[in-house]
């Protein structure tokens, strides 16, 4: 009894040391997971373990979301995970997602599942219109998101209407023009085929290239007053903060980059700026809610801290990343030239066994109809042949007639006419003896010449039996060659997936002179796009028009409107920013105060 007692404290007291977890459901741009989350796990616990599942190093980017109410918030790294103010029923929901944007997208983002996480969020909001695309330049990126799902265009699998269950484009830009589905896959089609040969990776990094110079990518916006109450738009980016207009997202009034801010602060609902130069005054500003203040200083702190990343020296971690990947992408691109040699390989072996097919179905065509002719020959031979000796028989019998007309003639002429009578009446029938002779020695003479051109073209049918069979016999000799070469290749695709290149070309050794060749045809790339970029928006340009007769003007919205005066003025984003920053800091400042 005293055992059974101590054991069941012994369990219980087991019991009781055992942690206490709790379930959080974690969503990513395409996936959804599950942890049992300890309760005195932190925050940097729980994001720590999200990535090493993800298998994501650069995690500077990245943070879990939330909702608080109606407004969004970020889990804390060092706040336990339950201390935050979130739903208590279990999962706990957070949203992985990227919280900083940087500001090259192909010089930053190194790993390809970060560019992935990036490409999808992007896209998301492209489509979801939180970020402003125009129209065509919505088609290009639609083109390259369908270039990273189904790989290079093939008309014989592409066929039409394979986009119909695609979203591909903002609402907004399909509802703004005259264009039936099958119109705006035609057009995002056209673009598609020219992406051939872009891995998945190559095409989203495209996409997000286009992408970052659209003007609300990346930005954060918050509603705020300044001093005099002023009701403003916050954006908080890589690049600095930035002053809008309510009713304009697009073109910011002032613009503040991050190396012209010292500190940024908040009492309350109160936020401050003070610029580095310390001889201006702060500047302040109102938020509707504390935990947006909370918010926006998040967003600072984090975007400075990697806008002053982006100016030094990479760190140990980056620079391996960087030299990780660069081996990477020259080990995938030898990958991507071999696979493309073995498909040229087995597209020509291919081609050369149907040529050898094509050629063997000629030759035993050939043949066949070589044999038809010869037995045709043979016939006509042997009907020649019997013909020819029907004829000399005729000939004969005729010769035979006209001899015995003749010895009729003669017994007539030797025979006395007795009376006139009698003699007319010979004369008469010698007379007609004498034309029956003619006749028939002519016929005889005709027949003779028939049969004497029967036996010629008897002889000449014999001539072509014999060539028709020297054809046949060379025919066979051919087929007979031809048919080892046709064995020897028809087996080299009969079973392709098989199909390989000798080992040897499948090793890799990154020597200094790969790693140069491979520099070399980095910046000989770099050189390609900025003439390709150009090609680009000729193109984009020439859509553009293509598309302009089809518009539904009173349908345009604002966006459409302002950033269509952008581009007839050849404002683009850093453009914008640029002049911005002209003036100096003071009067920017002042200027943000009397707006």
């Amino acid at each position: 009894m005293a055992g059974a007692i101590a054991s069941r404290m012994s369990f219980s007291s087991l019991k009781r040391k055992q942690p206490k977890t709790f379930t959080v459901r974690i969503m990513t741009m395409d996936a959804e997971m599950e942890f049992n989350c300890e309760v005195k796990w932190k925050g940097k616990d729980l994001f720590d373990l999200v990535c090493r599942t993800l298998g994501l190093r650069e995690t500077w980017f990245f943070g879990l979301q939330y909702m608080i109410k109606d407004t969004m918030a970020w889990l804390k790294m060092d706040k336990k995970v339950l201390d935050h103010d979130v739903p208590k029923e279990e999962p706990v929901t957070f949203h992985f997602l990227a919280k900083f944007y940087p500001e090259n997208a192909e010089e930053e983002l190194v790993q390809e599942i970060t560019q992935h996480l990036f490409f999808l969020q992007v896209k998301k909001q492209i489509l979801d219109e939180k970020i402003y695309c125009p129209p065509e330049a919505s088609v290009l990126l639609a083109s390259y998101a369908v270039q990273a799902k189904y790989g290079d265009y093939d008309p014989t699998v592409h066929k039409r209407g394979f986009l119909a269950q695609e979203e591909l484009l903002p609402k907004g830009v399909i509802n703004l023009y005259q264009m039936t589905p099958e119109m705006w896959e035609e057009r995002i089609t056209s673009w598609y085929g020219q992406h051939r040969g872009r891995a998945r990776d190559e095409a989203e990094m495209e996409y997000l290239k286009i992408a970052q110079d659209l003007e609300m990518y990346g930005v954060n916006y918050f509603a705020i007053r300044n001093k005099k109450g002023t009701e403003l738009l916050l954006g908080v980016d890589a690049l600095g903060l930035h002053i809008y207009d309510p009713e304009n997202k697009l073109t910011p009034k002032i613009s503040f980059p991050w190396n012209e801010i010292r500190n940024v602060s908040y009492s309350d609902k109160e936020f401050t700026i003070k610029p580095l130069d310390k001889k201006i005054d702060v500047f302040k500003f109102n938020s509707s809610k504390l935990r947006v203040n909370k918010l926006i200083l998040q967003l600072c702190i984090g975007n400075h801290d990697l806008f002053m990343r982006r100016r030094k020296a990479d760190s140990l971690e980056v620079q391996q990343m960087k030299a990780q990947a660069r081996e990477e992408k020259a080990r995938k691109q030898m990958e991507r030239q071999r696979l493309a040699r073995e498909k040229q390989m087995r597209e020509e072996a291919e081609r050369t066994r149907d040529e050898l097919e094509r050629r063997l179905l000629q030759l035993k065509e050939e043949a066949t109809m070589a044999n038809e002719a010869l037995m045709r020959s043979e016939e006509t031979a042997d009907l020649l042949a019997e013909k020819a000796q029907i004829t000399e028989e005729e000939a004969k019998l005729l010769a035979q007639k006209a001899a015995e007309a003749e010895q009729e003639m003669q017994r007539i002429k030797a025979t006395a006419i007795r009376t006139e009578d009698e003699k007319r009446l010979m004369e008469q029938k010698v007379l007609e003896a004498e034309m029956l002779a003619l006749k028939m020695a002519e016929e005889s003479e005709r027949r003779a010449k028939e049969a004497d051109q029967l036996k010629q073209d008897l002889q000449e049918a014999r001539d072509s039996e014999r060539r028709a069979k020297q054809k046949l016999l060379e025919i066979t000799s051919k087929s007979s060659y031809t048919q080892p070469m046709n064995s020897s290749t028809t087996t080299l695709p009969a079973d392709l997936p098989t199909f390989s290149l000798i080992s040897e070309s499948l090793s890799f050794d990154f020597k200094d002179t790969d790693m140069k060749r491979l520099s070399m045809e980095i910046e000989k790339e770099k050189v390609e796009y900025m003439e390709k970029s150009k090609h680009l928006q000729e193109q984009l340009n020439e859509l553009k028009t293509e598309i302009e007769a089809l518009k539904l003007k009173e349908r345009e919205t604002a966006m459409d409107i302002l950033h269509n005066e952008n581009s007839d003025r050849g404002n683009s984003k850093l453009n914008t920013i640029k002049k911005l920053t002209l003036q100096s800091t003071k009067s920017r400042v002042a200027f943000f105060e009397e707006l």
